[in-house]
């Protein structure tokens, strides 16, 4: 007893905050076009470097580690493509539109028999906010008809967001709960709407992140869709994508596997392909996992976190104790050491808090490309 409890002590006086890394830089010293570069980081990396912050833009500049370079591709290009999103400021990567949907003339969508459409944002329709972290019982329907606006609106006043549906689970979810309302009318405001941005990231990022020098982009001449950085001013410039510069690639620390193996399995293939099953040691970390999750297909996804009944502690795979938590209301404590084996994951709904599930469930997981 005295030896678990001193154990338990130390791993307490063990625990540090750990600085959160999501992407690593590298910078290529060959001339290329914009389509070339992103075709080479595509092919080594993950993709043209993204930028979300000053502080990604001081560590890009970083990997820039010669002389005589002036312009500096990255990944933002002008699509001339408009982008879908959520109310609560997610991305919209899962998408359901009915055949021939959307037809590009309105900016909000409902739901219908399972299927989206876009609709102009001020038609009246009823509409369905989400009010907990479990897609099952957090569902709520307004049978008041109101546009999209006003819909989200009310949502928020009742400390609710109009419902996203981010992957095919939640999208029959929320079907399955329109069915059982047993409505005259089917077409439900859902919380999806249209950012008209003609700039956009080469890996589909949402960051909207800029940091253009004055006056640009100005598109001189009516063809620079391309954007570069300028060194040592960290300011970027519109130009032509078929100029030839250096460039920088980012590599993703962390990688979804949209696999369902078991927690074991998907141990074995992180360490196999990348370094191991992720661990999560800060609020940081935390918000990347989040960014990566909502691209899942199961309901919750592997994590490099394990119980140990020997000492009744919870304990990340990269032999760190839990010290930053974000545990689920009933999660996290008293396990049930006579019965299977308990492994965590993350919920890919909600608020992606972190949940216990047997070992041997299959799900998704969240690959480390970098030791911590």
């Amino acid at each position: 007893m005295e030896q678990t409890q001193y154990l338990i002590l130390l791993l307490i006086a063990l625990c540090s905050v750990s600085e959160c890394v999501q992407r690593q830089y590298h910078f290529i010293n060959e001339n290329k076009t914009w389509t070339e570069a992103q075709r080479f980081c595509r092919e080594n990396y993950t993709d043209l470097a993204t930028v979300d912050n000053m502080n990604d833009m001081n560590e890009l500049e970083k990997s820039v580690n010669v002389g005589g370079v002036q312009f500096i591709w990255i990944g933002l290009k002008k699509a001339g493509v408009d982008k879908w999103q959520w109310s609560s400021g997610e991305p919209a990567l899962y998408l359901n539109w009915a055949p021939t949907q959307p037809d590009n003339t309105a900016e909000c969508a409902m739901m219908s028999n399972g299927q989206w459409e876009d609709l102009p944002c001020s038609n009246k329709h009823n509409f369905i906010c989400n009010s907990s972290n479990n897609m099952n019982t957090g569902l709520v329907f307004v049978s008041e008809e109101k546009n999209w606006t006003d819909a989200q609106s009310f949502c928020r006043q009742n400390n609710t967001e109009l419902v996203s549906v981010r992957n095919q689970n939640e999208n029959q979810q929320v079907q399955d709960f329109i069915s059982s309302l047993k409505l005259s009318a089917s077409r439900i405001w859902i919380g999806l709407f249209r950012v008209r941005d003609p700039w956009q990231w080469s890996d589909q990022s949402n960051s909207s992140f800029r940091n253009w020098y004055t006056g640009e982009p100005n598109n001189q001449g009516g063809n620079e869709n391309c954007t570069v950085i300028i060194k040592n001013e960290g300011q970027w410039f519109d130009i032509s994508c078929n100029r030839q510069f250096p460039f920088v690639c980012h590599e993703d620390k962390l990688i979804l596997i949209t696999e369902t193996l078991t927690w074991t399995e998907a141990l074995r293939y992180c360490r196999q392909n990348y370094t191991d099953l992720v661990s999560v040691h800060s609020v940081q970390m935390q918000e990347e996992v989040m960014n990566v999750v909502k691209r899942a297909s199961t309901e919750a996804v592997w994590l490099g976190l394990r119980h140990s009944c020997t000492v009744g502690l919870w304990f990340w795979v990269s032999g760190e104790t839990v010290c930053y938590q974000n545990w689920a209301p009933g999660n996290g404590t008293d396990e049930d050491c006579e019965s299977t084996v308990r492994s965590g994951a993350v919920q890919t709904g909600g608020d992606q808090r972190w949940i216990s599930r047997p070992e041997h469930d299959k799900l998704n997981f969240i690959c480390s490309r970098y030791e911590d």
